[in-house]
């Protein structure tokens, strides 16, 4: 299977918009005249505007999801936990049914390693130490629908301390997987191709982490 980057294109207008989002943040975080600052605030509507009219989405989750935030913006960092058990690889099941690496945002208060050890723990039940990191990449590069924010996505070799599996708020089964037989997979946060990537980093121990 090709693990190579996909080299998605996101549309044009979501460049812009994302573009326009971006200037009137730094505007308002660093402009002092209130003339300015009443100009950046109609450019982040417009940019709003642009996502909600060609997203379908409500102005109000629009503004939620994409101008929520102050401070100079940068993109998200999402951590995402590679397990493997036998040469297969752990898969979460989520409640809509479909599969995911074990992982999430980046809490504030948490580095790549901790952030992706709580995560399997609140995910998969396990205590894990995590080894290696595989890869960072752009979200948006490699995974579908396109978000109107830019995500850094750490994947991160993890080896199995102890512990098992428990249902909870976020998750609904566990199981090890050949890269064969993957099942329906939660795409907007792990592909196929991701997970074969996954596959090539724990089987080479001279690994070199992928980067966009």
């Amino acid at each position: 299977m090709n693990t190579a980057k996909n080299n998605r294109q996101q549309p044009l207008w979501l460049d812009w918009a994302k573009e326009l989002q971006f200037i009137a943040q730094a505007g308002l975080t660093y402009s002092k005249d209130d003339f300015d600052r009443e100009r950046f605030t109609r450019i982040r509507e417009i940019a709003a505007e642009i996502i909600s009219h060609k997203s379908g989405l409500s102005m109000e989750r629009v503004k939620n999801l994409f101008c929520n935030e102050e401070g100079f913006q940068t993109p998200k960092l999402d951590t995402r936990a590679a397990i493997f058990k036998e040469d297969k690889i752990l898969l979460v099941k989520e409640k809509n049914g479909f599969w995911s690496l074990p992982g999430g945002w980046v809490d504030i208060n948490q580095t790549i390693k901790t952030n992706t050890e709580k995560e399997v723990k609140e995910e998969a039940g396990l205590e894990v130490e995590a080894d290696r990191i595989i890869a960072l990449q752009d979200r948006n590069l490699h995974n579908s629908p396109p978000y109107a924010y830019n995500v850094c996505k750490v994947f991160v070799l993890c080896r199995i301390k102890g512990g098992r599996f428990q249902p909870n708020i976020e998750t609904i089964d566990s199981k090890y997987f050949a890269l064969s037989e993957l099942p329906l997979l939660a795409e907007e946060k792990n592909t196929a191709e991701q997970v074969a990537m996954c596959f090539s980093a724990y089987q080479n121990e001279d690994w070199k982490i992928l980067f966009d």
